[in-house]
C-alpha cells in the first residue's frame, strides 16, 4: 500500500490525531468518491490503525447538516446505513472519529483533561448554521470545558482559490465583510474571493475557544497533496476524492 501522508497540528500535542492527503491522488477516502466501496472501505481501516492499532472508526454519512452524533459504540463502516451527521464527539477510548473533505473544512477537538474529542466537517453551509458551536455543546456535554477545548482546521480551500458570486455574498451580513475580498468581474458580474478558513477561526474564536490553530494548506492549489471538490468542477471531472481526518483518544 501507498503509505500516507499525514499532517499533524501541534496545538492537539498529546492526542492522537492525522490529517490524511491523497497521496498524489493515489488514496479516496469517501464512499460517495470514485473507486470500489469495498477498496474505500480498507482503505479507512489502514488509516485508522495509523492513529490507532485496533481502534474503531466512527466516520458518519455527512451531508452539510449542523448535526452532531455523540458516539459510544462505533457502527459498521459502511457505505450505506452510517449515521446523517456532519460532526462526532466521544468520549469513549479505542473510537476513532473520522470525517471526510475536499475543500470543506476539517476540525478535529480536544479537552485532553476531560478525555472528550470530536471531529467536525465545516463548509460555508455548516459554518452559517452552526455546527462547530454545536460540536463545543456536545463535547461539553461529555464534561469538556471549553476553555480547555484544543481545535485544529487541517487542509481547507484557501480565499484566493475560492472565488464566489453575488448570490453566495448575499448569504452572509456586513460583519462578514472581512471574509470577502474583491475578484475581478466575470461576464460582467461582480465577484470575491472568500476566506473560509479565516471564517471558521472566527467561529471557532467567538464560541469561546483560544487554543485554535489552522494548518494553512489549500487543497485546490496543492494537486498532488490534496483532492478538491472546485478544481474536479473546473476539470469536467465526473466525480471528485476525498481527504480523511482523524482523531482518537490517548
Amino acid at each position: 500500500m501507498t503509505p500516507f501522508q499525514i499532517e499533524r497540528s501541534a496545538v492537539l500535542e498529546g492526542v492522537p490525531h492525522g490529517f490524511f492527503g491523497s497521496a498524489g491522488g493515489v488514496h479516496q477516502f469517501g464512499f460517495g468518491g470514485p473507486g470500489d466501496p469495498a477498496e474505500v472501505r480498507l482503505l479507512r481501516a489502514a488509516a485508522t490503525d495509523a492513529i490507532r492499532a485496533g481502534g474503531q472508526l466512527a466516520a458518519p454519512h455527512q451531508v452539510h447538516s449542523p448535526d452532531v452524533v455523540t458516539v459510544t459504540t462505533a457502527w459498521d463502516d459502511g457505505a450505506e446505513g452510517r449515521p446523517v451527521a456532519d460532526a462526532v464527539v466521544t468520549a469513549t477510548p479505542g473510537i476513532v472519529l473520522g470525517i471526510v473533505t475536499a475543500d470543506c473544512g476539517p476540525i478535529l477537538f480536544a479537552d485532553a483533561e476531560a478525555g472528550v474529542i470530536g471531529a467536525a466537517h465545516a463548509g460555508w453551509r455548516g459554518a452559517v448554521d452552526g455546527v462547530l458551536e454545536n460540536t463545543i455543546a456536545a463535547m461539553e456535554a461529555l464534561g469538556a470545558r471549553r476553555e480547555r477545548i484544543a481545535a485544529a482546521l487541517g487542509p481547507t480551500i484557501a480565499q484566493a482559490s475560492y472565488e464566489v458570486d453575488a448570490p453566495f455574498r448575499a448569504r452572509f451580513g456586513a460583519s462578514d465583510d472581512a471574509f470577502f475580498a474583491p475578484a475581478p468581474e466575470r461576464d460582467g458580474t461582480a465577484r470575491w474571493h472568500f476566506d473560509l478558513p479565516g471564517y471558521i477561526m472566527a467561529r471557532l474564536a467567538g464560541a469561546g475557544l483560544s487554543k485554535i490553530a489552522d494548518l494553512s494548506r489549500d487543497t485546490f492549489s496543492h494537486v498532488a497533496r490534496y483532492h478538491s471538490h472546485r478544481r474536479s468542477t473546473q476539470a469536467c471531472e465526473a466525480n471528485y476524492g476525498r481527504q480523511i481526518s482523524m482523531i482518537t483518544l490517548p
